[in-house]
């Protein structure tokens, strides 16, 4: 080998490390990571245990170069803004959000501290981003793309019950997905000859009356759109479902494992998983706006 030749070749193998060096989480800095999420500690808890764990395989230790504040509105939406005020008060370099009304929340709350969706439901449709490829802003991460998936749970029900004309919808108005949502099944429905029974629930409390409308009006199935309220109860309405031998259907599986008919959808512990890329992403120097959806 000639003596130019191996300078050239030693320089490159010297700089190698340090460019690996450069691709790791610092060990000298603490950052601050704000967890938000509409629901409560014990629902969320698998997703942010795979969170933490997706931030471990990529080189961030808890209490060494990461650490969290948590907050959880116990699927009462309306107190979101004044957690994500508290997160916010901690001076945290990046929020991770779980789907549409927390990611709402903050995205009203800040425009310069990037922002994680780990599983928001339809993020253009809800303003969040400007499109899937450039998202533009302070907001990025992963969609569960709620909207696209509602027809099919809808023809999950007419394929496990062929005679199915009339389903009980259980819906939040005030909410932001499910109101998308319900809007998104009306078309399929009428294609299917299927005559939709809303049911809102906006809080807890409603529960009961809507379950006795649904029983009233001899629906023959239960289609749960998605929202913190319901996530929070899908135990309750898997036991009502049972009950009356209602065919049932949600987009987490969790909902199965409550004691519901089925699910279809992403599964929400593997979007928080790679949700941890786009923070480690963000916390290397790399832009929210310019990190595909």
């Amino acid at each position: 080998m000639r003596r130019r030749e191996f300078i050239t070749l030693a320089g490159g193998a010297a700089a190698w490390p340090l460019a690996a060096e450069a691709q790791q989480p610092s060990a000298k800095a603490l950052h601050q990571i704000g967890v938000l999420s509409p629901f409560s500690r014990a629902d969320s808890e698998r997703w942010h245990q795979a969170l933490r764990q997706g931030l471990r395989d990529l080189g961030w230790v808890e209490g060494e170069n990461i650490s969290f504040e948590y907050r959880y509105a116990d699927g009462v939406s309306e107190h979101l803004p004044e957690l994500v005020a508290e997160v916010i008060k901690h001076q945290v370099a990046v929020i991770v959000v779980a789907v549409t009304p927390d990611a709402l929340a903050a995205a009203k709350a800040t425009k310069t501290i990037p922002i994680v969706m780990a599983a928001a439901g339809d993020p253009i449709a809800a303003g969040l981003i400007q499109n899937l490829a450039r998202p533009g802003g302070n907001v990025t991460g992963l969609s569960q793309m709620a909207t696209d998936l509602a027809a099919k749970r809808l023809e999950l029900l007419k394929e496990t019950v062929p005679n199915l004309s009339r389903v009980a919808v259980l819906w939040n108005p005030r909410d932001d997905l499910s109101t998308i949502t319900w809007r998104e099944i009306q078309l399929p429905a009428r294609r299917m000859n299927i005559e939709l029974h809303s049911l809102e629930v906006t809080v807890v409390s409603e529960f009961d009356s809507a379950f006795t409308k649904a029983t009233g009006a001899k629906d023959h199935a239960i289609y749960v759109l998605p929202g913190p309220i319901f996530v929070d109860n899908e135990r309750r309405i898997a036991e009502f479902a049972a009950k009356y031998r209602l065919p049932s259907v949600f987009h987490l599986p969790e909902f199965v494992h409550a004691g519901g008919l089925m699910s279809y959808g992403p599964d929400r512990v593997d979007l928080f998983r790679r949700a941890a890329g786009f923070v480690d992403k963000i916390l290397k120097g790399a832009n929210p706006g310019d990190l595909p959806v």
